[in-house]
Formats: C-alpha cells, structure tokens, sequence
C-alpha cells in the first residue's frame, strides 16, 4: 500500500510540473502574440498613411496601355 502512494505522490508531482512548464509556455506565447498583434497594427497604420485615400465614387480605370 505504502509503495502504491509513494507511486501516486510521484505522478502527481511530475504532472504538477508538466503544468507549470505548458503554463510558462502558454504565457509565452500569448506575450508574443500582443507583441506580433501590436506590429501588425503599426504596419497596417504606415502602410495607409503611404497611400493616398480612394474618393468615393471613382472607380480604378485601366491606363491606356491596356
């Protein structure tokens, strides 16, 4: 009986660990996604800041060379 507790005590410290690791690494990358998030979003804001605005109502006509 004492062998099958000690057994029991092991498991439960080795999926304790497991937990905290995956946890950490949970944490991580959800850090690392903000991160990617927020340059996205500064990307995006430079790349409409670079071109002009569209007008509502026109339409792109192909050039001539078409």
């Amino acid at each position: 009986m004492q062998t099958r507790i000690v057994e029991l005590e092991t498991q439960v410290a080795f999926q304790e660990d497991t937990i905290e690791q995956l946890s950490k690494m949970i944490n991580q990358q959800q850090q690392q996604l903000d991160r990617l998030q927020q340059e996205i979003i500064l990307i995006k804001k430079s790349i409409e800041e670079q071109q002009p605005p569209i007008a509502a109502g026109t339409t792109e006509e192909r050039p001539p060379h078409y």
